[in-house]
């Protein structure tokens, strides 16, 4: 649940649900007021129990017609499923269950004694999604319905995980001396190259919308800022549809001065460590939400595995030599696909990275040694993938920070330097050698979660068929 500890009054509640059900004892006696959505409406005629749940927990409000207003009690009484309801009452010990002689009591439950309150918003019926109850929809008629699949426990705890993985990730990279900033979304050129670009018009001029905050973090190196990061949307128009990947997501960057891949792998694989063993030490409570719904589901549960460190480096090479092995149909300078992943995975099934990639799989700006060449005698990059299992969550490296290596790339690829030169102008005057890396958040709350599909863990996802709600 929600911690509500430092939340203060607000004009519609003295306290959230969760303060009460924490505090029943200090609170017992006491007049509060809550607010939340109706969950259950039980009892006809002179009494009536309302179990109410906000965004921290749920209680029950006990109502009595002879105790208060007649209209509200048969209004109460008569709500539907979700309506929005106020209540003001004494906070007060429920009934305590029976029990079998010898077994141990249970400790005490409290509710709220209704003597006033109002219906604020009644919802309509049916429900297009169920809420509390089990309702068998496919994700299209969820995600159509966001507002109230998030009502949903494990729904809501995901994307409460979500928050802490920001929180956490930010936090880390902070005190590894990280500044955020801010890239513009709307561009003049590709910063990946390649034709997967959003056009728009942005005035008279032709423009897109941002893939990546890559050259624009780098241009903040070069301008002294030394290490940046980003936590950002960026768009993609890749005409896939898969589970793991949409047309617009957010994702973690980083970009630091005097750094090479190696050095932002430590990075990266630090602030992974850091958010797995928050979460592991701070958020069990919404990871047990999730699993409850795994269980109901036939599923196995999800257990936050703080990873070791360091995480195994297999380079490209090796990865291709493992993949052959293992009987997969592979030659140096292939992609290494999803099927092929698995392979690997079956010897590194956690995270792992996939450093030294030959150059002419990786973008422009990543940067290259001369003498090193791959088992067939073609350039090697410095650009790396982390992958967990099958799914690759990052992609990163060291940049090519000489600027006659930048233009000769840009041509190598199609590309006229002309288009750039408000990223190369940046080269032309002292660049100090960086590395940074883009990490997908949904891709991690996969695999804190175990979602089967990125949707699940992106609150209004975008691909190729919804552009709304």
């Amino acid at each position: 649940m929600r911690d509500s500890s430092s939340w203060h009054p607000t004009a519609y509640r003295t306290h959230t649900i969760g303060q009460v059900v924490s505090n029943g004892e200090e609170l017992e006696g006491k007049e509060v007021t809550v607010a939340g959505y109706a969950e259950t409406v039980r009892g006809r005629g002179a009494i009536c129990f309302l179990m109410l749940r906000d965004g921290t927990g749920q209680i029950q409000a006990f109502l009595k017609r002879d105790n208060m207003d007649e209209s509200l009690f048969e209004s109460v009484q008569s709500a539907t499923r979700e309506t929005t309801i106020q209540v003001t009452g004494k906070v007060a010990k429920k009934r305590p269950p029976k029990v079998a002689e010898g077994e141990p009591i249970p400790p005490p439950e409290f509710e709220v004694n209704v003597v006033s309150g109002a219906i604020l918003a009644m919802a309509a019926a049916p429900l297009p999604v169920g809420v509390t109850d089990e309702v068998n929809v496919g994700l299209d008629v969820r995600l159509d319905n966001r507002h109230l699949d998030v009502r949903r426990a494990h729904v809501n705890a995901m994307f409460q995980l979500r928050s802490k993985v920001l929180q956490y990730g930010r936090e880390h990279l902070i005190s590894e001396g990280f500044q955020e900033i801010n890239s513009p979304k709307i561009i003049a050129a590709a910063a990946e190259g390649g034709t997967n670009l959003f056009p728009m018009k942005y005035f008279e001029t032709d423009a897109y919308l941002s893939q990546s905050p890559q050259l624009y973090k780098q241009l903040a190196v070069l301008g002294g800022l030394e290490r940046v990061f980003e936590i950002g949307p960026a768009f993609r128009a890749e005409k896939h549809d898969t589970y793991r990947h949409l047309n617009e997501f957010v994702s973690f960057d980083i970009e630091g001065a005097w750094m090479d891949d190696d050095d932002v792998m430590g990075v990266q694989e630090r602030m992974i460590h850091h958010i797995w063993s928050c979460v592991s030490s701070n958020d069990q409570a919404l990871i047990d939400v999730v699993n409850e719904y795994r269980a109901s589901q036939g599923k196995e549960p999800v257990t936050v595995e703080v990873p070791s460190m360091p995480f195994p480096r297999i380079p490209y090479c090796d990865a291709i030599e493992i993949v052959k092995q293992g009987g997969g149909d592979i030659e140096w300078g292939d992609d290494i696909e999803s099927h092929h992943c698995d392979i690997i995975a079956a010897k590194h099934p956690g995270f792992h990275f996939i450093p030294r990639w030959p150059m002419s799989m990786k973008p422009f700006y990543i940067h290259h040694k001369e003498e090193e060449k791959g088992s067939s005698g073609g350039q090697l990059s410095r650009g790396f993938d982390l992958n967990y299992g099958r799914d690759e969550m990052t992609s990163g490296g060291a940049r090519e920070h000489r600027v006659e290596i930048l233009e000769e790339n840009l041509r190598g690829m199609g590309l006229d330097p002309a288009d750039f030169t408000f990223y190369t102008d940046g080269f032309r005057y002292g660049a100090p050698p960086h590395a940074g890396w883009g990490l997908g958040v949904a891709r991690l709350l996969m695999v804190l979660t175990g979602a089967g599909n990125v949707r699940e863990v992106v609150l209004f996802p975008r691909d190729r068929s919804r552009v709304t709600p």
